[in-house]
């Protein structure tokens, strides 16, 4: 297998771009009204523009052969969890965490299971009595994700998602302690190849309008919305990496015994840290984040495992390869 492939969203530049440097040929498969955006990058070999998600599917099975198609938040989100399961292509990773992903209380099961400090959730709007931050399902970059501070303003903000339809039913959502602290996503990347666990970088969310409304000296009553727009680079102070990567690890292990055959390659810990310096763990990506965009040319983690540049999306060309080298392909793919 020569082709990496990809849909044109996320962290599509940053695969493509990695698997170039790694020596794979490199297919963009992007909405019609982006072929010209993507067709300007010379590591992109061919750009392939579809009408809608049925033929998006259509033409990334077209590799079945030759490809391997790399997964990022928009596949499930725009091309729909149905349409993936008809994808014939081997995709980079564990495909089985998809359903896990759309799910979020089987999400953050996962992460209980792996004894991962987490906030406390609540299971009915009822049971609310503290502030709370109520997230909808599905990758979808924190869209309408609300903060309530009791219960009736739970029920009032449900109810204002399920007007706009953004939920079927208030059992798509996860009702959670907003826990005070610092926002840090903490990015792993685990291969089955060199049996190792490598922390790839940090980033902070920048998300409107929550980060536009604090650099106002008043205050306008207006409700906060935590769409995340862009991402600010983060390096922790050293004493908490050992903890973040005894996390990691932890989750590693859970996931190759609960959703086999295990993690494979980039996922990320979506974590609060307390002035007391403990690390609350709120969500998980079970693929490449769209923070590791900031690492184009390496993260300063990157570089003490690699001592080159490696860019998240090089680190999956390089996993891929050192495979294809060993034989051992079918340890990275599904």
């Amino acid at each position: 297998m020569d082709t990496i492939l990809t849909i044109g969203s996320h962290s599509s530049l940053q695969i493509l771009h990695g698997a170039k440097k790694e020596g794979f040929k490199t297919i963009q498969i992007t909405p019609e009204n982006r072929v010209k955006f993507y067709s300007q990058f010379p590591f992109i070999d061919k750009v392939i523009g579809y009408r809608n998600e049925d033929e998006a599917v259509n033409y990334i099975n077209d590799y079945s052969d030759n490809g391997i198609l790399i997964p990022h938040g928009s596949l499930v989100e725009y091309i729909g969890s149905e349409r993936v399961k008809k994808i014939s292509t081997k995709i980079f990773g564990n495909r089985n965490l998809f359903e896990w992903e759309a799910n979020q209380r089987k999400k953050m099961s996962l992460l209980k299971m792996s004894n991962i400090p987490t906030p406390m959730d609540f299971e009915s709007p009822e049971d609310v009595d503290r502030m709370v931050i109520v997230k909808l399902p599905g990758a979808k970059g924190g869209k309408g994700y609300f903060v309530a501070k009791n219960k009736s303003e739970v029920k009032e903000g449900l109810n204002k998602v399920l007007s706009a339809k953004l939920i079927k039913s208030i059992d798509e959502v996860i009702i959670q302690e907003y826990v005070i602290g610092v926002p840090m996503y903490f990015q792993f990347f685990y291969s089955p190849i060199l049996n190792r666990l490598e922390i790839t970088g940090i980033d902070i969310r920048y998300e409107t309008n929550v980060d536009g409304l604090r650099r106002l000296p008043f205050n306008l009553n207006i409700e906060p919305t935590f769409v995340v727009v862009g991402n600010l680079p983060a390096v922790a102070r050293e004493s908490l990496l050992p903890k973040v990567f005894d996390y990691g690890m932890s989750f590693v292990n859970t996931i190759k015994e609960r959703v086999p055959p295990g993690m494979i390659g980039p996922f990320c810990l979506e974590s609060v840290v307390k002035d007391s310096g403990e690390i609350a763990v709120f969500e998980f990506s079970g693929r490449i984040v769209a923070g590791t965009n900031l690492y184009i040319n390496g993260s300063p983690y990157s570089w003490l495992y690699w001592d080159e540049p490696m860019s998240v999306g090089r680190r999956i060309g390089r996993e891929i390869k050192l495979a294809l080298n060993e034989n051992r392909l079918n340890e990275v793919l599904t």
